[in-house]
């Protein structure tokens, strides 16, 4: 019995492997590649350039690998490539990139994005992430591991979301958001730090307490960033979960989350 529904359109150019679902009335265009153990729900659209890994589950109404509306780009060859066991749930639309930047956007491996998210160009997703539903992620954003976003979060191009961050429903990110920090409102504002989540994932109670030490003095003793950043660096040697932490603030480019 095929796997592939017979209502259901496949380039003759895709290559899927051999147990991969394909649900009814989905398109699947040319140059793209789905690795086994992948199913794909009824009505999504999937474009190429684009490769998608093993174990993926992809919900119906998705639209995966579309060009991008960027002004910017002319119809030029870029990818997507998806990693391995990601949910992709109802109505989420991810793009491809763009020549100006990597011409490249980039899923990892164990990411939920929920319904109607949306990925923009060029944007780099990692690994664990979680996207809720109807965040939407400007182009060239790249969001580190464990990252979570709640719904409606907005987040504008080039910002950078750091490893185990948090952004509250409907926050509006316009600057970079550190390592571990939680952010709501909008503009976003720096609240506190996910230490719940760092608990989940086994944290240690004394690296939390440093983080916790870390965050005071960056957020509330009103030193200039540099000033901070040489309160950290000592505990920074201790603890490597502090050192991501001030590292992710030395890499800002577009300067950080207050």
């Amino acid at each position: 019995m095929s796997l592939i529904d017979p209502r259901a359109i496949i380039d003759p150019t895709a290559r899927l492997a051999d147990d991969v679902v394909v649900g009814p009335w989905t398109i699947i265009g040319a140059d793209v590649e789905i690795a086994e153990g992948t199913v794909v729900a009824s009505h999504v659209v999937i474009k190429g350039p684009t490769k998608i890994g093993k174990h993926n589950r992809i919900y119906q109404f998705s639209t995966i690998g579309e060009d991008t509306p960027d002004l910017k780009y002319q119809g030029e060859p870029t990818r997507l490539v998806i990693g391995d066991h990601n949910v992709i749930r109802e109505g989420v639309t991810i793009h491809r990139g763009t020549v100006q930047d990597r011409s490249e956007t980039t899923i990892g491996d164990h990411n939920l994005i929920m319904a109607y998210a949306h990925i923009g160009h060029d944007s780099v997703i990692g690994n664990h992430c979680i996207l809720v539903n109807n965040t939407a992620l400007a182009g060239h954003v790249w969001v580190d591991d464990w990252a979570i976003l709640s719904g409606y979060t907005l987040v504008h191009q080039f910002c950078h979301i750091g490893a185990h961050s948090f952004s509250g429903m409907g926050t509006a990110i316009g600057k970079d958001v550190p390592a571990y920090v939680t952010v709501f409102g909008n503009p976003a504002e720096a609240r506190s730090m996910n230490f719940e989540g760092m608990r989940r994932r086994g944290f240690s109670a004394e690296a939390i307490t440093a983080l916790r030490r870390a965050y005071k003095i960056v957020y509330r003793q009103g030193l200039t960033v540099e000033q901070a950043m040489a309160e950290l660096n000592e505990s920074a040697g201790v603890f490597p979960e502090v050192a991501v932490f001030r590292d992710s603030i030395l890499a800002s480019k577009r300067g950080i989350t207050r």
